[in-house]
Formats: C-alpha cells, sequence, structure tokens
C-alpha cells in the first residue's frame, strides 16, 4: 500500500503568516499544531478533513533559506464548489488563473500562487 501523508511547499524564513492567510482564510484548511519537536524550525502545517472527519489532505509549510518559489511544482486541491473556493482565495489577495480551466479531463480547475510564489492548483469534478 502506498498513501500520501502531506506535501510541503517553502516559505522564506517571516512569511508564515502570509502563508496562514492564504491556505487558511483563502482555500480553507486548518491549522494543526507542530510536533514540538519541530517548532523550532518555523513554518505551519494544514489540513483538510472529509465530511467524516478524517484528514483527506495536509500540507506542511516550511521555511527555507535562501528561498526560491515552485512555479511549476505544485500541490492540487480537490474541492466541492470551485466558484465558491476561487472567490475565497481572491478575497485573501491571490490572483487566479482560470486559464486551464478546461484543459484536465473530468475536471475544471484554476492556478493561483500563495504569497510567497508557489503554484498551487484547484480542481473540481466535473460531475459535482
Amino acid at each position: 500500500m502506498i498513501a500520501l501523508h502531506h506535501v510541503q511547499v517553502a516559505c522564506p524564513r517571516g512569511g508564515e503568516d502570509a502563508a496562514r492567510r492564504f491556505y487558511a482564510d483563502g482555500l480553507g484548511l486548518t491549522e494543526v499544531e507542530k510536533p514540538v519537536a519541530l517548532q523550532g524550525r518555523g513554518g505551519a502545517w494544514f489540513r483538510a478533513y472529509d465530511g467524516l472527519g478524517a484528514v483527506a489532505a495536509e500540507l506542511h509549510i516550511g521555511v527555507e533559506e535562501p528561498f526560491v518559489p515552485a512555479r511549476k511544482a505544485h500541490p492540487a486541491f480537490v474541492v466541492d464548489d470551485l466558484e465558491r473556493v476561487a472567490d475565497s482565495v481572491s478575497a485573501a489577495g491571490g490572483d487566479v488563473d482560470w486559464g486551464e480551466r478546461h484543459t484536465f479531463a473530468g475536471y475544471q480547475r484554476f492556478h493561483v500562487s500563495d504569497p510567497h510564489g508557489n503554484r498551487v492548483e484547484v480542481l473540481q469534478p466535473l460531475d459535482n
């Protein structure tokens, strides 16, 4: 068996608050406390839960120096209301790009950069 536990993206030192606004306020992820042994490294951890309370996705933000944003590599989150999430991301300061909305079979999607320039993809199955 293989299962994905988490995806990590980076931010510059001191970039955690901007990441919190984007990933929590914009995307709707829930921040969770990092283990005590890892707290001194900075960063933040976020989770999304399914309708039964199980973890559906986990994203770790790590501090990286020197920092270089991931412009191609990216996490992709599946949501059930793409328009609502796009509005929320826009309200949190994200520049939603609909240029590839209908280019991935079975889904509609948008791309956005987090506050540090990391690429993020958000998808909704077409049957929703």
